[in-house]
This record gives C-alpha cells, structure tokens and sequence, in this order.
C-alpha cells in the first residue's frame, strides 16, 4: 500500500540524502551495486542502428509512425509483413536500405 502525502513527508523529514548519495557512490566504486542486466536489442533497433538513421527518418523510409518504430525497437509489439521484410534487408544490407529507399 503506498504511503499518504503525510507519511511521505514524516519519512523525507528523518532522511539525510546527501549521505544516502555518498553512501550509493562509496559503494559504486568499491565494487557493489545492483543486478547488471544484458537486454537483447530487438531486429528493428539493430536494424535502424546499422542504417545510421535517426528513428523520425527510419521510420518514414519505413513508412510508419515513429511511435509504431519505438513500439517495435523496445519489444512491445512486432512488425509483419513488409515491415518485417524491410527490417531484414536494413539489418543484413543498410548500405542498400539506405541508397534504395533514400534515393
């Protein structure tokens, strides 16, 4: 259950955050800190960073929405048909991705 305006404030009054970041920092460099995680990159992220291209280009060389390309490179949905044909040839070819469809 969430704190009330009121608790979080109670609690914020008996923090010291200067020494709380000191403390993160001091343990940074010693060494300790939280779970590292590798997160794959998505075909349509890798795809868009061989091309060199920024996601508003990509997207409409694409010929999608960049909120469609961002749903996509962050794995929230995935791309079908021609999209996904289009992704393969950037991703295999960005040279010809780039000349084909940018020429």
């Amino acid at each position: 259950m969430p704190l009330t305006e009121k608790e979080l404030m109670e609690r914020d009054s008996k923090r010291n955050i200067g020494e709380e970041l000191l403390a993160a920092i001091q343990e940074v460099k010693a060494g300790r800190y939280g779970d590292v995680r590798q997160v794959k990159a998505t075909e349509a992220a890798e795809a868009r960073s061989k091309t060199g291209l920024s996601q508003p280009r990509f997207a409409e060389l694409l010929g999608v929405s960049v909120r469609t390309l961002q749903e996509w490179e962050q794995g929230r949905r995935s791309p079908s048909g021609a999209a996904r044909s289009l992704l393969h040839i950037a991703a295999t070819r960005p040279d010809v991705f780039r000349d084909v469809l940018a020429g």
